[in-house]
């Protein structure tokens, strides 16, 4: 059995409270106090991953470096903790499922009934302690997503249940999150939410340690002794959760309930020295008092849904706060652009990114915002299909290809600049059919890439797409000035492209906004944030 304490995070009452800042805030606070921690995440939807979700009903599909599709939360974790996250991070009922009945299928069941219990939470209790028995870990803090009482989550709260059982009251604890909503027209905050919350837990078997109460006003003594006594928890384990300015000022809010020193308290862990916070404190500042700002266009097919973009809405809050400066996001449907509408939206914004994305919808909307900021000199970044569109415009408008496309919307088109992968043109499933993770990308020296990176010629990025840049043209391109600044040592395709006769214009194949975190703000972000601090000084 490994030495590792674990962390269980549940919710009730509603969806969306928080679980995933809570557990990374928590998480941050520990590892601030010198501990090893990782987060993981079980997800009780059917889906094997995330990668196949329309980011409309899950928000953005998170990339690791190994290669996994995982949940949004995953993201926040790697922005707290600065800490590499994997495939054993995120795991889902589908997941958990496939696996139970591959071993079926093998015969390793040796001919018994599989059923879900034991056979399904024996899984997800092996999936527990994954990362715990890697020995790199002091805690392992997971959270179980949906609400007590769903139907889906009850194999994992089972789970849960058998994991206290098994490894003791020291070495697993259990935080519940919930809601204590305000009735404007009783002028007051209500427990009873919470306190049915915790009932249906405990049906389950499961006494919550810790309860962590989200609210719009601050909890009285009276309201946290009453949620003490009906709940069957320690006064000092009713937490405080109140709405916060920026998720970022979470972690600073559990430290002041001292939700830190309960977890240590009641695992018998003896902390190794106060939390160490003056970094994070520095960039609240930064985020909190800017000296400038800027108003940047995110043009995208999902905007509707900002969290579809979770991961570049967060790079940007970092690459602002490093270049003490307040970053507008201006959300822009890319199917609302047109040759009669584009200067219009587009006119006054300091810098626009072009948003990846899959499918032909809002695609030629991207184009021609495309075109505008080359032509005007507004700062630009794309990003996977924002390159993509970069190149397609450029062949159009500057080599007059005008049938040029990438056969992702146009499959016949006589100039495919960008095409799928030769491999994978024969893969008829959509799941798991991209490239996925982390690879390598030689950037050339002299090139605007190179000095955005700190004048380093070799880089990690992590990609998720299955279409890429059509080395065919690739000459024919450079030679009209559009220049491959970055390419795969193995492959040759090209992962960065850049405009020589432009103040800032570039377009990447991979997610910068996946590695961005608080501690370590995107260089791609940073610079960008800054030719847009530096083009609204020139045009004022």
């Amino acid at each position: 059995m490994s030495s590792a304490k674990y962390i269980f995070v549940t919710g009730g009452v509603t969806s969306s409270l928080g679980k995933g800042i809570i557990s990374a805030s928590l998480g941050k606070l520990l590892q601030a106090r010198g501990f090893s921690v990782t987060i993981q995440k079980f997800d009780p939807y059917i889906n094997i991953d995330p990668g196949t979700l329309n980011p409309y009903e899950h928000g953005e599909c998170y990339v690791t470096d190994d290669g996994a599709e995982t949940d949004l939360d995953l993201g926040h974790y790697e922005r707290f903790l600065n800490e590499a996250t994997s495939q054993a991070n995120n795991i889902t009922t589908g997941r958990i499922y496939n696996n139970v009945i591959t071993k079926e299928r093998k015969g390793e069941y040796l001919g018994k009934t599989v059923q879900v219990v034991p056979h399904i939470t024996d899984e997800i209790k092996r999936n527990i302690f994954l990362l715990g028995d890697s020995g790199k870990y002091d805690f392992i803090i997971t959270e179980i997503g949906g609400s007590v009482g769903d139907i889906e989550s009850l194999p994992f709260v089972e789970a849960v249940r058998q994991v206290r059982w098994d490894l003791g009251s020291n070495n697993a604890l259990v935080i519940h999150l919930t809601l204590i909503p305000y009735l404007s027209a009783a002028k007051e905050l209500k427990t009873k939410p919470t306190q049915h919350s915790v009932k249906e837990l405990l049906s389950y078997g499961i006494q919550p340690d810790i309860l962590v109460c989200r609210t719009e006003h601050p909890l009285s003594l009276e309201i946290r002794k009453k949620l003490a006594l009906f709940c069957n928890v320690n006064l000092n384990s009713v937490i405080e959760a109140i709405d916060a300015d920026t998720i970022y000022d979470v972690p600073m809010l559990m430290r002041k309930e001292k939700l830190d020193e309960r977890v240590l308290a009641k695992l018998k862990v003896t902390a190794k020295h106060e939390p160490d916070l003056e970094q994070w404190k520095v960039f609240l500042g930064k985020l909190k008092n800017p000296i400038n700002e800027v108003t940047i266009g995110l043009v995208g097919k999902y905007v509707s849904l900002p969290d579809a973009y979770k991961s570049i809405a967060e790079a940007f809050i970092h690459a602002g706060a490093q270049n003490d400066c307040k970053v507008n996001l201006k959300w822009i449907s890319s199917e609302d652009i047109h040759k009669d509408t584009v200067e219009n939206i587009l006119g006054g914004l300091n810098a626009v990114l072009v948003a990846p994305g899959f499918g032909e919808r809002g695609l030629e909307g991207k184009i021609e915002a495309i075109k505008y900021v080359r032509e005007n000199k507004i700062p630009f970044l794309g990003i996977c299909l924002g390159m993509q569109c970069a190149v397609v415009e450029f062949a159009r408008h500057v080599l007059h290809l005008s049938d040029a496309s990438t056969t992702e919307l146009n499959p016949k088109t006589k100039h495919p600049v960008i095409d799928m992968m030769e491999e994978q043109k024969k893969i008829t499933n959509k799941g798991g059919t991209m490239r996925l993770g982390s690879y390598t990308c030689k950037i050339k020296k002299g090139t605007k890439a190179f000095h955005i990176y700190g004048d380093t010629t070799t880089i990690q990025e992590r990609h998720r797409h299955r279409y890429e840049f059509n080395n065919k043209y690739l000459d024919q391109i450079e030679e009209a000035g559009l220049r491959a600044a970055g390419t795969n040592p193995e492959t040759g395709l090209v992962e960065i492209v850049e405009l020589k006769d432009h103040p800032w214009f570039v377009g990447v194949q991979y997610h910068p906004e996946l590695k961005s975190t608080v501690q370590n703000p995107h260089p791609l972000f940073v610079k960008f944030v800054e030719a847009a601090m530096n083009n609204k000084k020139s045009s004022s």
